[in-house]
């Protein structure tokens, strides 16, 4: 299937690596020339490097913290002078915080709630005008199955993904017909964050894949593993595609069946 991305433009934040980078490199595979962003240096020179050796001239790379309205804008000012223009924004930034509402300060809900809504609320401000002059325009949120089935250990993360999803559904009836909005539901997906916290295990004689057993048994997985970012990343480029036309005001849950609402 044609998905109607050759010769457009896709904004990815968070694109430096785990599904930011694979969404970018599948974009790119696709004929889309891609834009990412990421708040290091070091990441985001490897990042491009990597996507620049197989797609050669068709990649921007800028540091950016997207809670930071400046360096949005900067960034978004830095895609319009490349091409003229975004076509497609994927909003990707943003980790879980591990908590309970016991352990959770004032503060750490004021950044996590920072951090996940204007992490949305930046980059769409700031891309929105390049988007409604263009014929594909689409706007993908990233976000977690937390925001309908939350975790007690994540009870601030949870509570922020809520939020954000009901963003996208008024985005998604704000901007229609002219810009579609979606998000995709993510449950346990291999990443930095899930290698971190191997590293942090209590039995240092556990292997990774023994460890990843356990896990996935704790959590119930009926697939018996993680996700995939390739997984991730290829359902992204799909609904945030030409090919998904008549799709917006969606969420699309990608978690191996781990979800129990309906």
């Amino acid at each position: 299937m044609d998905l109607g991305l050759s010769g457009r433009t896709v904004v990815v934040t968070g694109g430096t690596s785990g599904i930011g980078l694979a969404s970018a490199g599948l974009f790119l595979n696709e004929g889309a020339k891609v834009a990412i962003c990421g708040r290091d240096e070091a990441r985001l020179a490897e990042a491009l490097a990597d996507l620049e050796a197989r797609f050669p001239g068709k990649v921007m790379a800028h540091r950016c913290d997207v809670t930071k309205r400046e360096d949005v804008e900067a960034f978004a000012a830095a895609v319009q002078k490349w091409v003229g223009g975004a076509d497609i924004l994927i909003n990707n930034a943003g980790q879980g915080r591990m908590s309970t509402f016991a352990s959770t300060t004032d503060e750490q809900w004021r950044a996590e709630l920072d951090l996940k809504f204007f992490s949305q609320i930046h980059p769409v401000r700031a891309f929105q005008p390049q988007l409604e002059k263009s014929t594909a325009a689409a706007i993908l949120a990233v976000n977690s199955l937390l925001a309908y089935q939350p975790e007690p250990y994540m009870v601030c993360t949870s509570a922020a993904r809520a939020g954000v999803q009901s963003l996208v559904k008024s985005l998604a009836t704000e901007f229609a017909p002219r810009i579609r909005v979606n998000s995709v539901m993510l449950g346990l997906i291999d990443s930095g964050q899930w290698e971190r916290r191997f590293q942090a295990r209590e039995n240092k004689a556990q292997t990774r894949d023994e460890w990843m057993v356990e896990l996935t048994k704790t959590k119930h997985i009926p697939f018996a593993r993680l996700g995939l970012p390739d997984e991730v990343a290829r359902a992204i480029v799909f609904l945030a595609s030409p090919a998904a036309s008549y799709v917006t005001g969606a969420s699309l849950e990608i978690s191996g069946g781990i979800s129990r609402y309906i």
